[in-house]
């Protein structure tokens, strides 16, 4: 009786690593697509401020032009009616206009910086779910 109720244990005791072998898989499985599910809402958030840095970009160039155009040549003329002659004060202007223009791309540069694009939610949690993983097989 001792070796059929030993063999029974070991049998039940089988069945118990087995499930809970299964049930470590099968939350693993849930886990990962949690994460996977987290990193489509940030990369979706990710691309929402790279549109909204392009826009910036456009925004800028297209509204500045008009403004940048007036203001380029009101410069000239005031140059111009300083005593300074004509091709040095257009080459002064467009120093400025490119002085702006410069200042506008930097800005929209800086937006799309990759260190800002990056899914940091999505790495941190990675990182949680690796040591728990880790800690369930152990």
């Amino acid at each position: 009786m001792s070796i059929q109720n030993d063999i029974r244990t070991s049998k039940d005791n089988l069945r118990t690593i087995s499930t809970l072998l299964g049930d470590a898989l099968s939350q693993f499985a849930k886990l990962f697509q949690n994460e996977v599910d987290l990193a489509k809402a940030e990369f979706s958030e990710k691309v929402q401020k790279v549109g909204g840095a392009l826009g910036f970009i456009a925004g800028g160039a297209v509204l500045v032009i008009p403004a940048l155009v007036m203001a380029l040549f009101a410069l000239s003329a005031a140059l111009i009616a300083a005593g300074w002659s004509q091709p040095v004060s257009y080459l002064v202007s467009a120093i400025v206009a490119a002085v702006v223009a410069g200042a506008l791309f930097a800005i929209g540069i800086n937006r799309l910086d990759t260190r800002n694009l990056a899914p940091h939610e999505t790495i941190r949690q990675l990182e949680k779910d690796k040591d728990t993983v880790k800690g369930m097989v152990r």
